[in-house]
């Protein structure tokens, strides 16, 4: 678990959104992670605002590592819903450390691939894509975050 330590701490920055069809909405993000149960779990709560500071995105996610199949596991929390995944660690990119990770899910047509990483800045930076068939994706969630 201590691989996941790049993610441990307090951000806010911003997040932009697709609401609907066309509908894009610019929010204001915190994201929060932090090892829990003697390190055994990680928990990340993100909260994106609205200008008016009401909360439109509210996320939760659970990371553990399964022993057994030696792969890192999310269970994520949002909109009602939940979903269960691997989570993917992006390995180092030549001689500047790059941390990051991947997951996704698939339901029918329906497929989500999500990018999360750490840039050359420090900042948390994150694109959720939608699939839907053969169509061209489209951008659900890109997020930028920075420790503070």
């Amino acid at each position: 678990m201590q691989r996941l330590a790049f993610l441990v701490g307090k951000w806010e920055g911003e997040a932009r959104v697709l609401r609907g069809p066309g509908l894009i909405e610019d929010l204001a993000q915190t994201e929060g992670a932090e090892y829990k149960l003697g390190g055994l779990v990680l928990v990340i709560e993100g909260v994106g605002r609205n200008k008016g500071g009401e909360p439109i995105l509210q996320a939760y996610g659970i990371i553990s590592f399964d022993d057994e199949s030696a792969t890192y596991r999310m269970r994520a929390f949002n909109d009602g819903r939940f979903l269960e995944t691997e989570v993917r660690l992006l390995e180092p990119d030549g001689s500047q450390q790059t941390n990051g990770m991947t997951w996704g899910f698939k339901l029918g047509d329906f497929r989500t691939a999500s990018t999360l990483r750490i840039n050359e800045d420090g900042d948390w930076t994150e694109v959720a894509e939608l699939f839907i068939g053969d169509q061209p994706p489209r951008t659900l969630l890109e997020l930028s975050v920075h420790k503070i």
